[in-house]
């Protein structure tokens, strides 16, 4: 029920519906592009696992995560049960942020002195952040705008934390350290129209059958009234779906791209050039697609909050 409906995502920038609560001043996400996976020899660190004090293997993400620009400021207001927009003020951006949406002609940083008089009156703030693609060896220039939680107590709280990044960038370092657990939210890799059995996993009817043998063998109930229910597997699109991986360790977080860059470069992508994290395990999406890493949701209570000492990188050629 939770993957319903299975239809494309409307846009590729993830979007994010719920922040974890956290108390202390921090931006609760960042954002990177996928550039493939490789493989680490670490050292076995978890306290109850039978290879403990031993080398493994451990497959991991390579994310490429160019520093991010602060684009402008949202104030919300409790209403009834919705928290509404009150009031945005955006920063002077950056002119490669005009491909994304039409850039504002004046500079409205002087309403910052005004909503700092009234910021008691909100009762929640965010940040609106863009990537900075051109860092980036893929070859993209039009940057992704997203919003990011900010923790912290209070409004105030939040926004003398978050007006420190008006000026500079945002670097990964910033927001999380290594063993911290994240959330990936990202678009799946895009499959097309597939049929029921591909999509569901139906079994294949007789070749008795009577008619088709790779389509559901009833159409359930209600038929007659030209109404079909959506529980009946049906083909339709699969992929390209908005997704969500929780748990996700973050093992290594780098600004060397020549301890992680196989020989030849990554496949379909290249070479890293910014700063990068590596990730346990494999991410939703295909290489070049954007991921936001947020703060954990419902970490994991067993998680060793250190992460493994790495012995190897791989960086033999993936060709």
């Amino acid at each position: 029920m939770q993957f319903w409906p299975r239809v494309r995502a409307k846009n590729e920038t993830a979007r994010v519906r719920s922040w974890t609560k956290v108390e202390k001043p921090q931006l609760l996400g960042f954002g990177g592009y996928k550039a493939g996976m490789t493989h680490l020899i670490v050292t076995d660190n978890r306290a109850a696992s039978m290879t403990k004090g031993e080398e493994i293997s451990m497959p991991v993400t390579v994310v490429e995560c160019p520093p991010m620009k602060v684009a402008a400021f949202r104030f919300y207001k409790k209403e009834g049960t919705a928290m509404n927009v009150k009031t945005e003020v955006w920063l002077k951006p950056q002119k490669e942020l005009a491909r994304t949406i039409p850039l504002p002609k004046k500079d409205h940083t002087e309403k910052l002195k005004d909503i700092e008089t009234k910021l008691d009156s909100f009762d929640r703030m965010s940040v609106l952040v863009y990537t900075q693609p051109k860092f980036t060896g893929i070859g993209k220039k039009k940057p992704e705008l997203f919003e990011l939680g900010v923790g912290g107590k209070t409004v105030k709280e939040q926004y003398e934390y978050a007006k420190a990044f008006a000026e500079k960038d945002i670097t990964i370092k910033d927001i999380f350290k290594e063993g911290t657990l994240v959330d990936v939210h990202a678009v799946t890799k895009g499959k097309g129209f597939q049929g029921p059995v591909k999509r569901f996993g139906i079994s294949l009817r007789s070749h008795k059958a009577e008619k088709t043998k790779r389509g559901p063998a009833t159409l359930g109930g209600w038929v007659g009234h030209a109404h079909f229910m959506y529980r009946v597997a049906h083909a339709g699109q699969m992929g390209y779906h908005t997704r969500i991986d929780y748990n996700k360790m973050i093992i290594m977080i780098g600004d060397d791209p020549a301890r992680v860059n196989p020989k030849g470069g990554f496949l379909r992508y290249g070479l890293v050039k910014s700063p990068y994290v590596l990730i346990k395990g494999s991410v939703p999406g295909p290489v070049k697609r954007f991921l936001r890493m947020n703060v954990a949701q419902r970490p994991n209570r067993k998680h060793t909050k250190d992460a493994p000492s790495i012995q190897i990188i791989n960086i033999e050629s993936k060709q």
